[in-house]
């Protein structure tokens, strides 16, 4: 009843390709994409943008990368934290060494930089698959740790490897506050997100998941792996380092490499598991249950707590939201193991076919 398509009809090939082929669809997406940037500025203070709404943005995108790679080619990756320090300290040495470099040319440097790191250490995925693979990629993660802490170009002859940047404007208009850094990440998102939902669409995409289906029967019908895997791979780590440069420029202003450490390669594989592989709309669900998760157990447990008589150490609420969390991660894996994107459409589904049994 809410989600009927009566009347919707597709009279050629384009308009039944196109990116929301359903009306309720792209009104949807329009209407949150305008209350992100219009209606959230008007409640949201200073924390809100600082502890939720920027780093659920910056790792909405960098979860958008490693689907590309995992979810739509199946090539697993645990490089995704090396490609993303890759991307930061690229940006930064290009904006340190190049006087009036643009932010958003830094970026896009940056993110270049990790695309030729991503292809170098996406060679093997021409040989190896599956759990090799995967040890193959970490090796770019333990790679990278050490480049960045013992190299100190990279890092401007800094002795600790640490590295900050400020004054960061966009075209003259300055990015200094939290809802002006909120509103260029989402931007970013934004604009990256549409292309990367074309390209998943495309020729391209439909080799990638082709790979990912059966590689060799690809290579029957005339796919060639080996430039479906290293483009995606390519394209993966520029999403990714991307990430990585607005993660260290807008979130954090100084960081050091131990802020790409493998725990958030880890982290951004569960969130494309937890969200939903092959799905761009999974990667944005993945995203929101990692980041907003933690800081919802924060508030809860400790009120929970206090309702039974008894107190709960920072220690004790940090212990509870690592055995919550993987309890909840083996659930998803269990009830669903598809991800959230897969609850989505199932919802829509229902919602087609109410009051009606399905």
């Amino acid at each position: 009843m809410f989600y009927r398509e009566n009347g919707q009809f597709k009279t050629s090939y384009k308009a039944d390709q196109q990116v929301f082929p359903i009306l309720q669809d792209k009104i949807g997406v329009w209407l949150l994409i305008a209350a992100a940037f219009i209606v959230v500025p008007m409640f949201a203070g200073d924390y809100f943008y600082q502890a939720i709404l920027i780093p659920l943005t910056i790792m909405c995108l960098a979860a958008l990368g490693v689907n590309i790679l995992v979810g739509y080619c199946g090539q697993i990756s645990l490089g995704s934290g090396a490609f993303m320090a890759v991307g930061a300290y690229g940006a930064f040495n290009f904006m340190v060494r190049i006087p009036g470099m643009p932010l958003v040319l830094a970026l896009i440097l940056g993110g270049l930089c990790a695309t030729f790191f991503g292809i170098l250490f996406g060679l093997p995925s021409l040989r190896v698959k599956g759990l090799y693979l995967a040890v193959a990629t970490l090796a770019a993660q333990f790679f990278s740790d050490w480049m960045f802490l013992r190299i100190k170009w990279f890092t401007n002859d800094s002795p600790s490897g640490s590295v900050s940047v400020s004054h960061l404007n966009f075209f003259g208009i300055p990015i200094e506050s939290a809802m002006s850094e909120y509103l260029f990440c989402l931007a970013v998102l934004v604009v990256i997100a549409i292309l990367a939902k074309n390209l998943v669409r495309g020729a391209i995409g439909r080799e990638w998941m082709a790979i990912r289906d059966m590689d060799v029967a690809a290579s029957v019908i005339g796919i060639r792996p080996m430039y479906a895997k290293l483009s995606a791979f390519a394209v993966s780590s520029f999403i990714i380092g991307v990430a990585g440069a607005l993660w260290a420029f807008v979130h954090l202003g100084a960081w050091e490499p131990a802020a790409f450490s493998v725990d958030v390669s880890f982290k951004l594989l569960f969130m494309v598991i937890i969200g939903g592989m092959g799905s761009i709309m999974g990667s944005f669900f993945g995203a929101a249950f990692i980041v907003v998760l933690p800081i919802v157990l924060s508030l809860v447990l400790p009120a929970i707590a206090g309702a039974f008589g008894f107190q709960i150490s920072t220690a004790g609420i940090s212990h509870a939201e690592f055995i919550i969390f993987g309890a909840l991660i083996v659930w998803f894996l269990i009830v669903e193991p598809h991800g959230l994107a897969k609850l989505w459409s199932i919802g829509k589904q229902k919602m087609r076919v109410w009051p009606f049994p399905h």
